[in-house]
């Protein structure tokens, strides 16, 4: 029997957060979990189906790798271990219940990780085809470097919380089961300040701006993002600072086009050289080329220059460069030159010099004609 889809039975969208997950997996848990279902052997299956989605999607690696190719993508890394409700099942409720699922009297203060950031960054073509360095400066919460993120006074210290013993959380009994929850004195810090720091009023972290050099790698395009760990938001009692993600947003070009790794561009062309034939030349982001317009094109027509686009960000050959030849038609025109015009247009009712506008009436002249019948 085939797997469930993970996000289809968390009933999440793919870009959940890890606490929608959380959330998720503890709902589907309390229903079916084996105790509260005894003889239900349907309960203990999807039990066992949710604690599977949850390993998966808490595990960056692990979800990246069902993300990009499903259930196949975890084959061979699962690891040899067993169903344990201890694990998963104790984790995520160790801050919610108290002995029955935690297995024993683990209790500890609320560490928080910094909150991610994202930034985005505007490049011009060139700069997202040929890899750019540049330095960002960022809004976010910092560390208070005058208390070192203790909240605290110079000279002071917090004490800890006489309610939880300086573990953050309290139990209360509620029918069968022990809820734990955040202290309602300290927060959750298991900490108490009673003389807070004039800078962070007792927070720990301050706003700040704060300047970061970022290297973009050649080859990006509208929609990458650059991730620089460590670098957002700082975390709270001691946790783990967030991550920047840097979004890249390449502006329009006044000549190119871009079109996954081709680039695209009109060259307008004279009368003449569509109709002799000739050269012209044809702007790339590394230089000029030459193109050689074969007589009689006709206006639209697309010619490719090879590997005269943009390289892939991850290594490979280069797109092609697409040339859309358009026909200027004359402008300013003096009276001889206009009487030459009339002269030669006189000369193309001798002959079949004209096959798109000759196929254009007759498909006319069929179609009314095929309308009145």
């Amino acid at each position: 029997m085939s797997k469930p889809d993970f996000y289809k039975l968390l009933d999440l969208p793919r870009d959940c957060s890890e606490a929608d997950v959380k959330k998720a997996y503890r709902r589907l848990a309390m229903k079916y979990h084996p105790d509260r279902n005894p003889d239900d052997p349907e309960a203990e299956h999807k039990f066992k189906e949710a604690k599977e989605a949850y390993e998966v999607l808490t595990d960056p690696q692990k979800r990246a790798a069902y993300d990009q190719f499903g259930h196949a993508g975890l084959q061979g890394g699962r690891g040899g271990g067993g169903f344990s409700a201890g694990d998963a099942f104790g984790d995520i409720f160790g801050e919610m219940f108290g002995d029955i699922f935690s297995g024993g009297g683990r209790s500890r203060s609320q560490v928080f990780r910094g909150a991610d950031l994202r930034y985005e960054l505007e490049l011009d073509l060139e700069q997202a085809v040929f890899g750019y360095e540049t330095e960002i400066k960022i809004p976010s919460l910092g560390e208070c470097k005058t208390c070192h993120g203790s909240g605290a006074a110079k000279g002071s210290t917090p004490k800890t919380c006489d309610t939880c013993n300086g573990h953050g959380q309290v139990r209360v009994q509620q029918s069968i089961f022990t809820i734990q929850q955040p202290c309602p004195r300290c927060k959750g810090r298991g900490k108490i300040i009673s003389n807070p720091c004039d800078t962070c009023l007792g927070q720990g972290r301050v706003r700040q701006e704060k300047a970061l050099a970022v290297t973009v790698p050649a080859g990006v395009d509208t929609g990458d993002r650059i991730r620089l760990s460590g670098e957002g938001e700082a975390g709270r009692n001691g946790g783990p600072a967030g991550d920047l993600y840097v979004e890249i947003r390449v502006r329009e070009h006044a000549i190119f086009e871009r079109e996954g790794n081709n680039l695209s561009c009109e060259i307008p062309i004279s009368f003449t050289t569509a109709a002799l034939g000739g050269s012209v030349e044809v702007p790339t982001l590394d230089g000029e080329v030459v193109l050689k317009i074969p007589a009689e094109t006709q206006s639209g027509r697309v010619f490719r220059v090879r590997e005269k686009g943009v390289v892939p960000v991850r290594g490979g050959s280069p797109g092609d460069l697409f040339c859309r030849v358009v026909i200027e038609t004359p402008v300013g025109l003096g009276a001889e030159q206009k009487e030459l015009l009339r002269k030669f247009e006189a000369t193309m009712a001798l002959g079949s010099h004209k096959p798109r506008e000759k196929t254009f009436f007759e498909g006319v002249k069929k179609f009314f004609t095929g309308a009145v019948d």
